[in-house]
């Protein structure tokens, strides 16, 4: 097994174009010896952020977000989301409005059932008091 190597920006530019040209993925990898799943996470990385997200380090960086470092200055506004957080919120936005839909139905079944077994205990009540009342 020979070691890899690491392609440069414009090799992987070339790989993604012969993609978008119709070249399948499987095939691709057979001919150049990259993986499938590289040539996945390229094509999201090119389409996100074009030629300079192929070469990105993976990982947490050094004086990241979380640090308030020069990278955090640097990352925008906080509108300005990748698409991957975009579509993790808006998955999110549809996972807790089902999660309404679901509590709504129950509070309508219970809101139901309490009105009939009310009016039920109701109708009841005037059973047994005129019943006793004309003793």
């Amino acid at each position: 097994m020979t070691p890899r190597r690491r392609l440069s920006t414009a090799e992987k530019v070339a790989l993604i174009q012969r993609l978008k040209s119709g070249v399948s993925v499987s095939t691709l990898a057979r001919e150049t010896g990259v993986l499938r799943k590289s040539l996945y996470e390229w094509q999201a990385a090119y389409a996100a952020l074009g030629a300079v997200g192929l070469n990105r380090r993976r990982g947490p960086k050094p004086g990241g977000r979380a640090s308030g470092g020069p990278a955090a200055a640097a990352a925008g506004p906080p509108d300005a989301r990748p698409p991957d957080d975009l579509a993790e919120a808006k998955a999110r936005i549809a996972e807790l409005e089902r999660v309404i839909g679901r509590q709504q139905m129950a509070l309508d079944f219970f809101r139901e059932a309490l009105r009939s077994w009310d009016a039920k205990r109701r109708s009841s009540a005037a059973t047994i008091s005129s019943a006793s009342s004309d003793k």
